[in-house]
């Protein structure tokens, strides 16, 4: 979210991240602490802006918070929502024992993975690819201790091949190629003419100086996606 906090009938505020560069995730219930403000985002969606006029009981109670706060304040905000994830199935299933995480309907497994994928893809997006690399193999350690039926498998590899892409990416990001060609040899093992698993192992290789061994995983790719500019560029790169 963003924010900024006014006294009444003053235009500078006496807090805001407004004008900050980037805005991490903030859960609701541990790192906002206004109650007020807790209660107005749960009112808000995706893209809204809205100010918020809380009394003392909502803001900064009965004591305020000297010197910027003086006792029995209101206070008003002005607030937009970003984005949200919602972590709810999440945060309930981490709770659980091993024991009871095995007895998670699987429907609900697939959810919690999902959700630890988004908040993956949020982290990497903000470059934050430790913290987004943790977030996959979280998800991946999930659906790692699941055993199911044939079809219940299928399920559960293309939720693991979208994580095994995502750590591949992820880990050639952070200058790992050899644990990135791991993830990606991992994901054909689920699909062996996925183009992008392909790709980060040429990739990955390439970056290792294997060069017969770039080249026969980006040809490969090459065959699936002929005209894909991305691999064709790393063949170009691989032939110079």
């Amino acid at each position: 979210v963003r924010y900024s906090g006014y006294l009444e009938h003053q235009d500078e505020p006496f807090c805001t991240n407004w004008y900050d560069r980037s805005h991490g995730l903030m859960k609701l219930g541990k790192d906002i602490t206004l109650g007020g403000v807790e209660v107005g985002l749960l009112t808000m969606k995706k893209g809204e802006v809205a100010r918020f006029y809380f009394s003392p009981e909502y803001a900064y109670g009965h004591q305020g918070c000297p010197p910027l706060i003086p006792p029995n304040t209101s206070v008003v905000f002005d607030v937009e929502v970003l984005d949200f994830i919602d972590s709810s199935e999440s945060d309930v299933f981490f709770e659980l024992t091993a024991e009871q995480q095995d007895t998670f309907p699987l429907q609900k497994v697939l959810e919690v993975a999902d959700i630890e994928r988004k908040l993956g893809n949020y982290l990497y997006l903000k470059q934050n690819f430790e913290s987004a690399k943790d977030r996959y193999r979280r998800a991946f350690s999930v659906l790692g201790r699941r055993s199911s039926s044939e079809a219940e498998q299928c399920q559960i590899n293309a939720s693991k091949l979208l994580l095994l892409l995502n750590l591949a990416l992820t880990y050639l990001k952070l200058e790992h190629p050899a644990q990135a060609l791991a993830y990606g040899e991992k994901a054909l093992e689920i699909d062996q003419r996925n183009a992008k698993a392909l790709f980060r192992c040429g990739q990955a290789c390439l970056c290792m100086t294997d060069y017969k061994k770039a080249r026969d995983f980006l040809v490969r790719a090459q065959h699936v996606e002929p005209f894909n500019h991305e691999i064709n560029n790393e063949l170009k790169k691989l032939a110079r």
